[in-house]
């Protein structure tokens, strides 16, 4: 049997695969054995070899094809799980593969169309201009002369993914039984996961939907596009849509060539793809260059649809809860969304998470409010990836998706403008955002409820001044932690000179009645709400002082 049909058998493919995983395990064994003291020198021989591991792994998976390829590029998406160092050098894996022969695709394409080739297409280049695990992409001239894409399942791709996914349920297995995976993740979950993503991948009548929707999505933007679908043409199998005539978009000599301002490009791109991650709905989750072209105008087009995933509606409400929680210092209700949208595993431990996070935002926010530039949020969102694995988190899909997306965009981005301010561009956004669907479910007015909930029982007056239109409008101009801190701490104020001058009425009343329970009561209202004005001015001042030491993103 030759190597070609070898990759078809069932048989080789989980011996390869399964060999593969029990040879990792036992090298992590075997190192943990013998390195019984971890300094620095341990600590790079134990990356080397991860790094060496992931290469083998990245090897394979070019050789066998298949599912290895896609599984690979969903564990570069899992800081949750893996080692920095085996994602660092997976995230390298690339999605293309060697063609195959053209008799397999025009067979399929025929089978699809159910007639001769010629019927449909006048010309069509036999040689790819893209081979992936999944499909190859043609291009070739409809009959009515119009130039077109068509995108062809690779040849007994089906076959292979549901023999990988048989390997694949049996590495799991091992991991649960012979791993520390099977306590810290929920692999049964991880597993449907992958099946259910993957299985998708395959389904181009799901593609063609998922273009049609962003076709909608990005009809705001006026310089980007989606190629028109030719739906007539388009089967579970074969996909035929506009040909994009344009480059990638990291190909800066041809935006020197057409006069592309390389910073408003960026710009475009940014907001184009923030939008998606932070608002409910699908989003583009494979934004790497191959799949972004730019036309001579200056205009973009996004190709491929193949891998998307959705925020939904309470995600961005939970998100939101995060955010908030981190403008008040409020770990608590950080960790409540967490919960919420199911990240965080039974054996979380509470304490640890929020210091960890404290820690973590502290550091940052020594950084400059006003240019944080790329090589800043590259470390952010390492970081990021360091505090997932550390902690009981095992992201959903979607998540894993939505982080690896955006990682891929950032390099994108500073491959085209290395100059870019993250903050300063974000901020429109994430105000909008923060202000919640049509100006309600404001960040800002959830915290206001939340600090008024225990005083609902006040005179109205009191409500009337929280709610205090001068303070809406002075929020919403400057909405950074400081000052809202500062509304917090004055409100809390106003409360207690209130309740001391209802204290001294009580007082004066008393000592006009000779009425010792009024006195002591009236005592003891104007000293508790007085202990409580002094704790609170002292904490005002302190956070004055250390505003100039502290990062402010609002302005």
């Amino acid at each position: 049997m030759d190597g070609v049909n070898l990759k078809y058998n069932s048989l080789y493919r989980i011996f390869i695969i399964v060999f593969m995983t029990c040879k990792f395990l036992w090298q992590i064994y075997w190192f943990h054995f013998i390195h019984r003291v971890w300094d620095s020198e341990t600590i790079a021989k134990w990356e080397k070899l991860l790094a060496k591991q992931a290469r083998e792994y990245k090897k394979k998976s070019t050789e066998l094809g298949g599912l290895l390829i896609k599984f690979g590029q969903f564990l570069s998406t899992r800081g949750d799980l893996l080692p920095a160092a085996f994602i660092k050098e997976l995230q390298g894996l690339t999605d293309s593969v060697k063609a195959i022969p053209f008799k397999y695709s025009k067979s399929i394409m025929e089978d699809e169309w159910h007639n001769e080739l010629t019927a449909k297409l006048s010309d069509i280049e036999t040689k790819p201009v893209a081979s992936a695990s999944i499909g190859e992409v043609y291009k070739a001239r409809l009959t009515n002369g119009k130039l077109v894409a068509v995108k062809v399942r690779r040849h007994r791709v089906e076959e292979v993914f549901h023999k990988d996914f048989r390997a694949l349920r049996l590495v799991f297995w091992l991991l649960s039984r012979f791993t520390v995976y099977g306590k810290k993740a929920d692999l049964k979950q991880l597993y449907k996961e992958i099946v259910s993503v993957m299985s998708q991948e395959l389904d181009f009548e799901q593609e063609l939907k998922y273009a049609k929707y962003f076709n909608n999505r990005f009809r705001e933007y006026e310089n980007v596009s989606v190629p028109v679908y030719y739906e007539d043409l388009c089967t579970p199998r074969v996909l035929v849509m506009e040909w994009v005539e344009g480059a990638r978009i990291d190909n800066l000599a041809f935006l020197q060539e057409h006069g592309i301002e390389r910073k408003q490009l960026a710009k475009t791109l940014f907001d184009l793809y923030v939008d998606q991650f932070i608002n409910p709905g699908i989003f583009h989750a494979d934004p790497h260059v191959g799949n972004i072209k730019v036309k001579a105008d200056g205009s973009l087009a996004i190709i491929d649809f193949g891998m998307a995933g959705e925020i939904k509606r309470e995600d961005t409400k939970q998100l939101r809860n995060i955010v908030q929680g981190v403008i008040l210092d409020d770990y608590d209700r950080v960790i409540r969304a967490l919960l919420e949208m199911d990240v965080l595993l039974e054996n979380y431990d509470t304490e640890k998470i929020k210091k960890v996070l404290k820690k973590t935002l502290n550091m940052y926010q020594e950084e400059s409010s006003h240019h944080m530039r790329g090589e800043l949020l590259e470390q952010i969102m390492e970081d990021i990836q360091v505090f997932i694995k550390e902690q009981p988190i095992q992201l959903p899909a979607d998540y894993a998706f939505l982080g690896r997306a955006a990682s891929i965009l950032l390099g994108v981005l500073l491959s085209i403008y290395p100059e870019m301010d993250i903050v300063k561009w974000s901020r429109p956004i994430v105000k909008k955002w923060a202000s919640g669907e049509n100006g309600k479910g404001s960040i800002y007015t959830e915290v206001l409820k939340e600090s008024a909930r225990p005083l609902l029982s006040l005179p109205r007056e009191l409500v009337d001044w929280l709610n205090d239109g001068e303070k809406d409008r002075e929020w919403e101009k400057n909405k950074q932690r400081y000052k809202f801190m500062h509304q917090y701490y004055t409100f809390y104020a106003v409360i207690s000179v209130f309740f001391m001058t209802i204290g001294s009425a009580i007082l004066a009343i008393g000592w006009f009645w000779q009425a010792d329970f009024l006195l002591k009561l009236g005592l003891a209202i104007g000293a508790l709400f007085l202990l409580m004005l002094f704790v609170l001015a002292r904490k005002h001042y302190k956070m004055i002082r250390s505003l100039k030491n502290n990062r402010r993103f609002w302005s």
